[in-house]
C-alpha cells in the first residue's frame, strides 16, 4: 500500500464497502458520542467521516489530537447505514473504521475556525491566509479560478489564438495608473517598470505579423484598492487581433464570455447578444459608463420640462427622471428609505411624485408642477396610474451617480431587478479626448493608443472633445471587465492626437520610439482587449470582494500581511542598486498582527 494513501478522502462510495483504505488529511471536525469518536477527514478532494471505537489506540490517538492536525489513518469501509446516510456529502453512505493512525504533521491551536464561515476580520484572515485558504469556500473559489483560466485558454487555443508571453520587466509608460519601478543594478540611477499591461508590447505583435494573440497576463498598477479592484497585481485575458474592425472583436469576445459564462455560472442565464450602448447614452439613461442591466429601469433627460420653471430647485439644471410602475401598493418608507439612500450617494434629498389612480399627482413637490409640466412628463415618461417619478438636479456628472445608484436601487426594492441572469453589453463610442476640470487641458479619456474615428481628418478639422475613439467596454451586471480599443497604426495619426493633448513629436518618439519605429515599418490594422481574470471569477463566484477570489492578495493597504510585504532591505542592498533612503520622508506606521 503506498505510503500515505489508497485513496483520497472524497472519492469513497457504498461500493467500497469492506475495502482496506489508507487516508491522509486534515483533522477537519470531531464529536464524541459516548466514547465513540467520529472524525471528519478533509483533503483536496472532499470529506470522509472516521469512527473510532471506545478503548481502541485509535481512539486514543485522536482524541487528543487538535483540529487541523494532519494525519494519515488506515481502517475499513463499513456501511453508515440506511438512518445514518449524509444526503449532503457524496461520502455520505459510507464511513471508515479507523485500526492506526500516524500524525504527520502536527498542528497549534488555530487562531481561527475552519469548519465553518465565522465573522474573523479580513485582516486577520490574510494573515493566515493558508488557513483561511482550507475553507471550503476559499479552496472552491481558486479552483474555479484555475478552471476558469484553463477554459480560457483552451476557447482561445481553438479560435486560432496563439499564447504568447511579453515581458516583465520594461520601460515605463503612461497607461493611466503608477508604475511599480524596479531599481537597475547594472545601469545606476535608471529603473525598469512592472507593466500595467502588455499594451505596446502585443501591438509590436500584431506588427511582427503573429496576427491573433492571447495570453493570462499579469498586471501592475500602484493604485488603491476596491471591491473590484486588487492593488498591486491583478491578471487579464489579454487579446490583440490584426485586419480587424470592432464588430470582429466583439464577435469573438462575446462567444468566449457567454460560453465561460454558461460553463461556469451554476445555471444563471446569460443573455445575448450582447447589446450595444453608446457612452453618452449609457450616462443619460443609466448614470454611468458600467450600467447594470439586471436592472430594468432607465433615467430620462427632463431638463428643457423644467429650464423655464419657477420651481427655483430645478430651473437652469441638469434634470433626470426616474419613472418605477407598480408602486401604488408602496407605503411612504418605499420613498423615504430611497430618499435616505440618495442622501448616502451624496444628494441633498430626493424629489418624488405619485400618479393615483384618475391621474392625480401627489407627493412633495406636486404642487409645485404645472399644467404643462404634467403633460410633458406624462408623454415622456409614459405616466400611468400606480407610477411613481423620482427626480435628480443639479450638475450632469454628480446628478448622474447619484440618480444612476437611485435607478438600481429602486429597481431592486420594487421588484423590477433581474435575479440569477449575467447582463453583458458593450459601451462604445467613447470620447477621444477630455477636458481637465482643473487645469483645462485637453487630455486623452481613455487608451491613448486608439483610433479616432474620422482618423486625420477628424483630429485636424472637429473640436477635439466632439471626436469619438473606436473605444470599447465590455461591462457584465455592473462590473467593468475591461477596456479595449482598434488601434491607431498610424504614425501621423499618432503624432497628431498626442499633439491635441499637449506631447511634442519629441515628446511621443521619446515616450513611444519602439511603437512608433514599429508603426513606420508597415503596420496592420489591429485591436484588441483584456478582460479582467480576477473580476471575471468575482462574478461567477457570486462575491462581493475581488480578494476572495485571489489566492494571496494584499489588503486594502496594498501589505502583503502573510509574507511582510512590502519590506525594508538593508544599506548594503540599497547601495548595489545605488539608491538611498530619505530619512526625513513620514513612514506608515507598521502593522502589527492581532494576537
Amino acid at each position: 500500500m503506498h505510503r500515505y494513501r489508497s485513496h483520497t478522502c472524497g472519492e469513497l462510495r457504498a461500493a467500497d464497502v469492506g475495502t482496506d483504505v489508507r487516508l491522509s488529511g486534515w483533522l477537519h471536525n470531531r464529536r464524541d458520542l459516548g466514547g465513540i469518536l467520529f472524525i471528519d477527514l478533509r483533503d483536496h478532494y472532499g470529506l470522509v467521516q472516521l469512527v473510532a471505537r471506545p478503548g481502541t489506540a485509535a481512539n486514543e490517538a485522536l482524541s487528543h489530537l487538535t483540529k487541523e492536525t494532519v494525519v494519515r489513518v488506515d481502517g475499513k469501509v463499513v456501511s453508515r447505514g440506511a438512518d445514518n446516510v449524509n444526503p449532503e456529502l457524496p461520502t455520505g453512505e459510507i464511513e471508515v473504521e479507523v485500526t492506526d493512525v500516524e500524525v504527520l504533521g502536527a498542528a497549534e491551536q488555530i487562531p481561527f475556525t475552519i469548519n465553518t464561515e465565522d465573522g474573523v476580520n479580513e485582516e486577520r484572515r490574510l494573515e493566515y491566509r493558508f488557513l483561511d485558504l482550507r475553507r471550503e469556500r476559499m479552496h472552491r473559489n481558486i479552483l474555479l479560478r484555475t478552471q476558469v483560466i484553463r477554459a480560457m485558454r483552451e476557447k482561445m487555443t481553438a479560435l486560432g489564438f496563439n499564447e504568447l508571453a511579453t515581458p516583465i520587466l520594461s520601460a515605463t509608460s503612461p497607461e493611466g495608473a503608477r508604475d511599480f519601478l524596479v531599481p537597475s543594478r547594472l545601469h545606476a540611477g535608471k529603473f525598469y517598470a512592472l507593466p500595467q499591461a502588455p499594451q505596446q508590447f502585443k501591438q509590436l505583435l500584431m506588427i511582427a505579423g503573429f496576427d491573433r494573440y492571447f495570453q493570462i497576463a499579469p498586471c501592475f498598477r500602484d493604485e488603491d484598492a476596491r471591491a473590484d479592484r486588487s492593488p498591486g497585481e491583478f491578471y487579464q485575458l489579454d487579446v490583440e487581433m490584426s485586419f480587424v474592425e470592432q464588430e470582429d472583436v466583439f464577435q469573438v469576445i462575446e462567444k468566449v464570455m457567454t460560453e465561460l459564462f454558461e460553463e461556469f455560472g451554476q445555471g444563471r442565464h446569460v443573455t445575448s447578444p450582447f447589446p450595444r450602448i453608446p457612452f453618452r447614452e449609457a450616462m443619460v439613461k443609466y448614470g454611468s459608463d458600467k450600467p447594470d442591466l439586471r436592472a430594468k429601469l432607465e433615467l430620462v433627460d427632463v431638463s428643457d420640462v423644467f429650464a423655464g420653471s419657477e420651481f427655483k430647485a430645478f430651473a437652469g439644471k441638469h434634470v433626470r427622471a426616474l419613472a418605477v410602475p407598480s408602486v401604488q401598493d408602496q407605503p411612504r418608507k418605499f420613498f423615504d428609505g430611497l430618499g435616505q439612500f440618495a442622501v448616502e450617494q451624496g444628494a441633498q434629498g430626493l424629489a418624488w411624485i405619485r400618479v393615483g389612480e384618475g391621474g392625480q399627482l401627489s407627493g412633495p413637490i406636486a404642487k409645485f408642477l404645472t399644467e404643462d409640466d404634467v403633460k410633458a412628463l406624462t408623454e415622456r415618461l409614459g405616466l400611468e396610474p400606480g407610477h411613481a417619478v423620482f427626480f435628480g438636479a443639479g450638475a450632469f456628472d454628480e446628478v448622474s451617480k447619484i440618480m444612476g445608484a437611485v435607478r438600481v436601487e429602486a429597481a431592486k426594492r420594487a421588484g423590477q431587478f433581474e435575479e440569477n441572469v449575467f447582463r453583458f453589453c458593450w459601451i462604445v463610442d467613447f470620447p477621444m479626448f477630455e477636458k481637465n476640470e482643473d487645469t483645462g487641458r485637453i487630455e486623452f479619456s481613455h487608451n491613448p493608443f486608439s483610433m479616432p474615428q474620422g482618423g486625420l481628418e477628424a483630429l485636424e478639422t472637429k473640436d477635439p472633445l466632439d471626436i469619438l475613439a473606436w473605444q470599447y467596454d465590455i461591462v457584465c451586471n455592473g462590473v467593468e471587465l475591461s477596456s479595449g480599443a482598434i488601434r491607431n497604426h498610424e504614425p501621423d495619426v499618432m503624432y497628431k492626437a498626442f499633439e491635441i493633448a499637449g506631447y511634442s513629436n519629441e515628446d511621443v518618439e521619446r515616450e513611444f520610439g519602439g511603437m512608433l519605429r514599429a508603426f513606420k515599418f508597415g503596420a496592420p490594422p489591429h485591436g484588441g482587449i483584456a478582460p479582467g481574470v480576477d473580476r471575471i471569477v468575482m462574478l461567477l463566484a457570486d462575491e462581493p470582494n475581488i480578494r476572495e477570489t485571489i489566492a494571496f492578495p494584499l489588503n486594502g493597504n496594498a501589505q502583503d500581511l502573510l509574507m511582510g510585504a512590502p519590506s525594508e532591505v538593508d544599506e548594503a542592498r540599497l547601495k548595489e542598486l545605488h539608491l538611498s533612503i530619505r530619512t526625513g520622508a513620514a513612514k506608515p506606521t507598521p502593522y502589527k498582527p492581532t494576537k
